[in-house]
C-alpha cells in the first residue's frame, strides 16, 4: 500500500505521534512518501527518523517568499515538469477557481511533488493539510483522502467557522476522531457522520519501561515533571505558581519541579521563576528526545500537565505507562487519558489552588503512587498502544480502498 503522509513539520520531536504512524505502517509493509510544509530544525530529533532513513523519504513543500524568485523558479519547474501531467498543471494556476492561492503560485508548488505519482492513501494531519490534500483531489492526484484532527484544527474551526473546511467535507473520504470531543466538534462542523471514525493517536508501550517493581523505593527529593512545548495552551505559569504555593507552606519540603520542552515563553518563564526565587526549585531542562524523556519519567515521581487547551495528548499516556501519578486539566479530551481518582488526579484549568492541593495531597502520600502507577500503566496498555492502533488504521485504509473498487 502506497500512502502519501501531509504534515505541517518533519522532523518534530513534540510529534511523535505522527512519527510512531509512519514508522509502524512502515513495519507493517507500507510504502510511506512524506509530504512536509517545513522542517522544524530542532536540535534533535528521534531516532526512528534515522533507524527507518525517514529523511529520504521527506518532500518539502516550500517555495521562495520574494515574489521575483518564485516567480522564476515556478517557470523552471513548470518547464521541467509540463510534459508529466499539462492539465493538472494549469488547473493549479486556475485563478478564477482559487484566487490568491493559484496567482501565489503556491499550489503550483503543492502539486509539483506529487505529479505522475499515485497513492492508495493521502493521510493528512490537522484539517490545515487536509484543505491542501483536498485541492490534490480536485486537480486530479489519486488516492483516499483521510484527515486526522488533534487539538488546534479543532480550536479553529469553532473560532473561524465550518466553512474553513468546506473543500474537506466536499472532498473527504474518511475523517479521524481521535477522541469523542473531537467526534462532537467534527459533526457540529458538518462532516458526514458515516465519514467519521473514532481512532486515538497512541505510544509504543515498550519504549516506556513500567516503573514500579516489586521493591522499587521512594527515593528524594521528590520529583515532579512536566514535559510540554513553552507556549501559553500548556498553563506552564500556572503549575510554577502552584509549586510556589506549596513551598509557601511547606518550606522545607524536599521537592523539585522540572520542565522538559522547548518554545516561545521559555525567557518568561524563567523570569516567573526568578521572580518567585525558585531557581533551585525549578530547572527547565530544555528539548529533549523520546528516549531521554522516558529516562527522567523514570526519575521522576508525579507528573503534572497544567494545560489551558489539549487534544489527546500523548505525554500523558507516556508518563502512566511509566507509571507516573498524573494531575491534568479538565480540557479537550484529557479525561479520556487520565482517570480521575484511579490514574491521578483531573482539576479545571488555570486553577492555582486547585493544582496544589492535588499535588500536595499526592505528596503526603506517597503510598498511592504505585497503585496509581498500575492502574495507568494497565489502562494505556489496553487503550493507546501504537501496535494495535496502527493495525488497526491499516485496516481502515483497505476497506476504504476496497470501496473504491466495488
Amino acid at each position: 500500500m502506497k500512502i502519501a503522509f501531509i504534515v505541517n513539520q518533519f522532523p518534530s520531536l513534540s510529534q511523535t505521534f505522527i512519527l510512531n504512524q509512519i514508522t509502524g505502517l512502515i513495519d507493517l509493509g507500507c510504502d510511506v512518501q512524506i509530504f512536509a510544509s517545513t522542517n522544524s530544525n530542532d536540535k534533535q530529533v528521534h531516532s526512528d527518523v534515522k533507524k527507518y532513513n525517514l529523511m529520504e523519504k521527506v518532500n518539502y513543500l516550500t517555495f521562495p517568499n520574494s515574489k521575483i524568485k518564485r516567480f522564476s523558479e515556478a517557470v523552471y519547474l513548470i518547464t521541467i515538469n509540463v510534459y508529466k501531467n499539462p492539465f493538472k498543471i494549469l488547473k493549479a494556476l486556475n485563478i478564477f477557481k482559487y484566487g490568491k492561492k493559484a496567482s501565489s503560485l503556491s499550489l503550483l508548488y503543492i502539486l509539483i511533488p506529487f505529479l505522475n505519482k499515485k497513492y492508495d492513501i493521502l493521510q493528512c494531519h490537522f484539517g490545515s493539510n487536509g484543505n491542501m490534500g483536498a485541492f490534490l483531489k480536485q486537480i486530479g492526484i489519486e488516492g483516499k483522502l483521510v484527515t486526522m484532527f488533534h487539538g488546534y484544527d479543532i480550536r479553529e474551526g469553532a473560532e473561524k467557522g465550518k466553512e474553513i473546511y468546506k473543500q474537506i467535507i466536499n472532498y473527504g473520504d474518511c475523517f479521524l476522531a481521535i477522541s469523542d470531543y473531537n467526534y462532537k466538534n467534527l459533526v457540529r462542523f458538518g462532516f458526514d457522520k458515516e465519514k467519521i471514525i473514532f481512532h486515538p493517536v497512541g505510544i509504543e508501550i515498550d519504549k516506556f519501561p513500567f516503573k514500579w517493581q516489586e521493591k522499587s523505593k521512594i527515593s528524594t527529593p521528590i520529583v515532579v515533571l512536566t514535559v510540554a512545548r513553552l507556549v501559553e495552551e500548556k498553563g506552564l505559569k500556572y503549575s510554577i505558581m502552584a509549586i510556589n504555593e506549596i513551598l509557601k507552606k511547606n518550606p522545607y519540603l524536599a521537592l523539585r519541579y522540572y520542565i522538559i520542552g522547548e518554545g516561545p515563553l521559555k525567557e518568561s518563564l524563567k523570569k516567573l521563576i526568578r521572580e518567585l526565587e525558585l531557581g533551585d526549585v525549578i530547572k527547565c531542562l530544555g528539548a529533549m528526545n523520546q528516549v531521554e524523556v522516558a529516562k527522567e519519567m523514570v526519575k521522576a515521581h508525579i507528573f503534572l500537565l497544567p494545560s489551558i487547551a489539549e487534544a489527546l495528548p500523548l505525554v500523558l499516556m507516556e508518563a502512566q505507562a511509566i507509571g507516573l501519578p498524573a494531575i491534568a486539566t479538565n480540557v479537550g479530551s484529557v479525561d479520556e487519558v487520565v482517570i480521575d481518582q484511579k490514574s491521578g488526579f483531573i482539576v479545571p484549568a488555570r486553577d492555582v489552588d486547585a493544582l496544589a492541593k492535588k499535588l500536595e495531597y499526592l505528596i503526603e502520600h506517597p503510598g498511592l503512587w504505585p497503585k496509581m502507577g498500575r492502574y495507568g500503566r494497565k489502562f494505556i496498555e489496553e487503550n493507546y498502544n501504537i501496535k494495535k492502533l496502527n493495525q488497526r488504521l491499516l485496516e481502515i485504509y483497505q476497506n476504504l480502498i476496497e470501496e473504491k473498487h466495488e
